[in-house]
């Protein structure tokens, strides 16, 4: 077999599962799908999805989509329930099985175990007539004609089958709920969506003893130490309140110690060099906000005092702080 071969292998099984999607979407059942998603929707407690083997796999998959997307749902392998994990389950839940024959041992077992639970059984199955389909409250029809393995005894196709129909059940009642980009977010908070949208100013800046500052009126030589010691380029200029008067960067020194004479630098004080009325930032202000306040502008800044409503600066953030945040 040559290379081309190979390529027309992995192109045809590709199709072969994706064909096996669009039937299952031609062939679902209007009533037995929304009956499913209000079952989902109206969940009172949490969905717990049971399988065996390859669709064990695939449970515990759409069991963290679902989590993930606003659906608490947990996964719980049927030998572990047998053995005590049922306990997790109770009259508030709803359980979703997944089964390509509905007639594997361990999940028949626990059947009457569920139904003394009194909770709504919904089976993903690849045998309508099977007896978990008989047993089960509703049956979504999972079947496939062919699994994409040349001998047709991998699971393939209908691992697939029921991976896409636990995404799609996952995306239809994130739609139902509501879910905003924000709530995502907050179940995602190391994702750069989840920070994007969570992190915030107050979560990056130097503060406190970690606040570079200045009292107005600072000689030279303090100005140099205040920028010397915070170590963060800059040093901001404070009022005997602690009201932020101005900002000076190590830029700022540069171009004094250019444009002013060697003996005149002893009697330099800050307020001559100082930035007056900079660009801040709130603590409560999202990183991101913040890094587009930096960049957004025909002269990028590469600090931001942090000032709360009185103008008391609480802070400095800088721009490689949320860069190294991964925003």
């Amino acid at each position: 077999m040559n290379d081309k071969n190979y390529f027309a292998e992995v192109q045809g099984f590709l199709r072969l599962e994706s064909e096996a999607i669009a039937k299952t979407a031609a062939r679902l059942k209007q009533d037995e799908v929304e009956r499913v998603v209000r079952l989902f929707a109206a969940c009172k407690g949490k969905i717990v999805i049971l399988g065996v083997g390859k669709s064990g796999i695939i449970a515990q998959k759409i069991a963290a989509t679902m989590t993930s997307t606003g659906s608490a749902a947990l996964y719980l392998h049927p030998s572990d329930a047998l053995h005590g994990g049922i306990g997790i389950i109770n009259g508030e839940d709803v359980v979703m099985i997944l089964s390509n024959s509905g007639e594997t041992d361990e999940i028949i077992e626990m059947l009457p175990y569920l139904q003394r639970r009194q909770v709504p059984i919904v089976a993903l199955v690849g045998n309508a007539d099977s007896s978990l389909a008989r047993r089960a409250d509703v049956v979504i029809d999972g079947s496939v004609d062919h699994e994409a393995c040349p001998l047709n005894l991998a699971p393939t196709t209908s691992t697939t089958v029921a991976l896409a129909l636990g995404d799609a059940l996952a995306m239809t009642l994130m739609q139902v709920k509501g879910l905003t980009p924000d709530d995502f977010a907050v179940n995602h908070p190391a994702g750069q969506l989840g920070k994007r949208l969570t992190l915030r100013v107050v979560d990056l800046m130097h503060s406190g003893a970690h606040n570079p500052t200045i009292k107005s009126g600072a000689t030279w030589v303090e100005i140099v130490k205040g920028i010397s010691d915070g170590g963060l380029g800059a040093v901001n200029v404070i009022d005997e309140a602690g009201r932020l008067s101005g900002i000076i960067t190590d830029g700022d020194l540069r171009r004094a110690i250019q444009r002013l004479d060697p003996a005149a630098l002893g009697n330099l004080k800050c307020d001559e060099i100082m930035t007056r009325n900079p660009v801040v930032a709130a603590p409560e202000l999202l990183a991101y906000d913040a890094l587009r306040l930096m960049e957004d502008r025909p002269s990028q800044i590469s600090v931001l005092p942090v000032v709360d409503d009185a103008r008391i600066c609480r802070g400095i953030i800088r721009l490689h702080d949320i860069v190294r945040s991964g925003l």
